[in-house]
């Protein structure tokens, strides 16, 4: 089924320079039929928005900041998302902020049986990130804007430097996920790895550590087995994956 998307943005929390790359992401989930960013547009700090806005189809929502210290924009944000809920024109939404406010809603969208998709920098609050069904840090889909990048080398460096580090943490994240999904030999289908790993932990995502897919970063270790197998019908390859004996958490 294809999951019609809204894509709800926090425009005062959410730089500009990332939007080319946040929406091409944001289509390997949905169509996203629905597309709003929420801001005070009369404030000159978000003119940057408004040079992309028509280049994606962007429905810009005006809010005036009426009181000083209270955010309107994640109030009007939040009442859009429940009359569009309760449109049942969507059955899915992606939130871009990095702001905890947000976790109620989607916490409550979740509740109505919506897909939540985040998207927010690596500052987002905990709480938010495990609301949603995913979340997709901003700095894996562009570590700077190209106005503040002089050369590849500097990109190349800044890429890295952005790039969480594999540790035991992790490693025994995936060890205990391999063991759950695992047959009697010890051996998983990475799919259900890789599903099983987004719900434990809806940040994980094998480009944090600087890996595209899932299958390479596993390989990369020394804790586990890599095995491809074809299907029945010899057709597809299935990658399949065990922890090594001596590295099997007891």
């Amino acid at each position: 089924m294809d999951v019609k998307l809204a894509v709800l943005i926090d425009g005062d929390n959410i730089p500009a320079g990332y939007v080319k790359e946040m929406m091409e992401e944001i289509a390997k989930y949905g169509n996203p039929t629905i597309k709003r960013i929420y801001g005070d547009w009369t404030n000159p700090r978000l003119g940057k928005w408004k040079n992309v806005l028509l280049e994606n189809a962007i429905t810009p929502i005006q809010q005036y900041g009426y009181t000083t210290g209270k955010n309107a924009t994640d109030s009007a944000m939040i009442i859009d998302a429940m009359d569009i809920l309760y449109s049942g024109k969507v059955n899915g939404f992606c939130l871009v902020s990095s702001d905890s406010d947000f976790t109620r809603l989607a916490t409550r969208l979740r509740e109505a049986g919506m897909q939540v998709f985040g998207i927010g920098e690596k500052k987002t609050p905990d709480p938010f990130i495990v609301a949603c069904d995913r979340f997709i840090y901003l700095e894996i889909l562009k570590d700077q804007s190209e106005e503040d990048t002089p050369d590849a080398t500097t990109r190349k460096s800044k890429s890295k430097a952005n790039l969480d580090k594999i540790g035991p943490k992790v490693i025994k994240l995936i060890s205990t996920t391999i063991d759950d999904v695992a047959d009697d030999d010890g051996w998983a289908f990475l799919g259900d790895v890789g599903s099983l790993l987004q719900k434990k932990q809806p940040n994980f995502d094998s480009r944090n550590y600087g890996f595209q897919k899932l299958t390479p970063l596993i390989a990369s270790l020394s804790n586990f087995e890599v095995e491809r197998r074809e299907d029945s019908r010899g057709k597809k390859k299935l990658i399949y994956v065990k922890i090594k004996e001596k590295t099997k958490p007891r």
